[in-house]
């Protein structure tokens, strides 16, 4: 099914650590390869993460059988410490991250572009297992 629509899509959590260590475990690749995947077949065995404007980013997420991995990546356009993390994809899409501290807990929501291929739901219900799984992750270390 094709994507013929261009609306955003916007995924959120809300984890329970201060906004410092949410954005860390968001940002260094020795914790993105801990959450980085959507279910429990796949797994993230390298990221690489310059934050800041103009820095790039990737993360290799491949099933763990070995019969599939590609390659997420792109540019960051906007870094805002704590705050804020936009960019862009190789394919022209955009990414925006908000982080807002509230205390000991730390609400995220991320907005991207669709792409052209999968239904809107399906694209929805990655990002926001992928979300899930990092919300997990945060809160037990």
């Amino acid at each position: 099914m094709e994507t013929t629509s261009k609306t955003a899509i916007t995924v959120e959590t809300t984890v329970k650590v201060p906004v410092a260590k949410a954005w860390a475990t968001w940002t260094e690749p020795q914790h993105i390869t801990k959450w980085a995947f959507a279910s429990d077949e796949w797994h993230a065995p390298y990221a690489d993460n310059d934050v800041k404007v103009g820095g790039t980013f990737k993360t290799t997420m491949a099933a763990k059988d070995g019969s599939m991995s590609f390659d997420f990546g792109g540019i960051y356009e906007a870094v805002k410490n704590n705050e804020l993390l936009a960019y862009g994809l190789a394919d022209g899409r955009k990414v925006n991250i908000t982080f807002t501290a509230n205390g000991n807990e730390t609400k995220i929501v991320e907005t991207f572009d669709p792409e052209n291929e999968n239904p809107i739901e399906m694209q929805k219900g990655g990002w926001q297992a992928i979300l899930d799984n990092y919300k997990r992750y945060t809160e037990s270390i």
